[in-house]
């Protein structure tokens, strides 16, 4: 992802080597203006490409091969993720045509999106999920723990946003995360009375995702928004899960916890956003940001349905009617999540 381009070179691809050993001055203050390490790098880095993966896995709960899962998230964040990531935050042509991505809306959660659409399309649905032209709602066994998990994800977005200043700058780093609290409460909160309008309930799983898809929209310019600004983008992000939910699900397009929505949908918008509101809006950004938006899109898109395929054609994607029925925990590793202890009973 960070292969050195040189001055003049296309920007597209370049091989920087082998390995993950520490430059002569790697842990020493001439290093990234003594703001870090490293190693240091190398672990936040890290997080930020293994999230490309996690984003898949929502879309493709309860009917994909573990081992057909494992192989692509091998391939695809090992080559795909940081080719892309390497136009912009590597030096590369999308940076040299001014496209802004702060801590990632598309090079890290559209990345995972792109994939992830693909993904579903060549599984199908779970068993159940459409009949009769009709999409039925398949319950998660425990509302509550989602409802933890979004809190963490909510918690741990403050190091993904705010970390990405790359330095302890006060000013900054506080203008950061306020951006990125806000965009969150403020997603959530148009998810939950978009829901409410087109629904007539307050529906928590939609509220989850708005303050998820709020997330993901400031994610792109969290560092050049006010904070007005930033509700603002925040609150459209969770209007736009609603209604990407809703499409899915006309096109019959099977995604258990919504991470298309929410890192697909929100993503691109957040990334767009940049050229409307904040230190660089204009006509140009705007453009510049669409582009950006359309050459990742279209290269994650060929590159993910490539490995899939492929995977689907030989090894195969999806587990047995039969695994899918009695439930992946039994069928993929021996045993179960929630076991019923009177079966020990002797």
């Amino acid at each position: 992802m960070y292969p050195g381009f040189e001055d003049g070179s296309m920007g597209v691809l370049k091989f920087a080597g082998f390995g993950i050993d520490a430059p002569v001055n790697g842990m020493t203050a001439d290093y990234a203006g003594a703001g870090y390490t490293w190693w240091t790098d190398f672990l936040f880095q890290g997080m930020f490409a293994a999230t490309a993966a996690t984003i898949v896995s929502g879309a493709v709960a309860e009917r994909i091969k573990l081992s057909s899962f494992m192989l692509f998230s091998v391939i695809y964040v090992g080559l795909v993720y940081p080719i892309v990531g390497s136009w912009k935050w590597g030096g590369g042509f999308l940076d040299n045509m001014g496209f802004y991505d702060f801590a990632g809306s598309t090079l890290v959660h559209s990345v995972g999106g792109w994939a992830a659409l693909i993904a579903v399309w060549l599984l199908g649905a779970r068993l159940g999920k459409f009949k009769e032209g009709k999409s039925f709602a398949i319950l998660g066994h425990n509302i509550p723990f989602a409802t933890a998990g979004v809190l963490i994800l909510w918690l741990g977005w403050f190091g993904f946003n705010g970390g990405s200043v790359l330095s302890a700058d006060p000013a900054l780093t506080s203008l950061t995360l306020v951006t990125t609290c806000l965009a969150a409460a403020a997603g959530g909160f148009g998810a939950a009375i978009t829901s409410y309008i087109k629904n007539k309930t307050l529906d928590l799983t939609m509220f989850l995702n708005g303050i998820l898809g709020g997330l993901v929209a400031i994610t792109a310019g969290a560092d050049q928004m006010s904070p007005n600004e930033s509700v603002v983008v925040g609150l459209i992000g969770g209007i736009i899960v609603v209604f990407a939910v809703a499409l899915l699900d006309k096109l019959k397009l099977d995604d258990p916890v919504g991470a298309i929505a929410v890192h697909l949908g929100c993503g691109i918008w957040g990334t767009l956003a940049v050229g409307i509101f904040g230190e660089l809006a204009s006509g140009s950004q705007f453009l510049t940001q669409l582009i950006g938006v359309a050459v990742i899109g279209a290269f994650c898109l060929i590159s993910s349905f490539l490995i899939l395929f492929t995977i689907k054609k030989t090894m195969g994607l999806r587990v047995s009617k039969k695994e899918e029925l009695e439930g992946l925990d039994s069928a993929e590793h021996g045993m179960s999540a929630y076991p019923d202890f009177r079966l020990n009973q002797h």
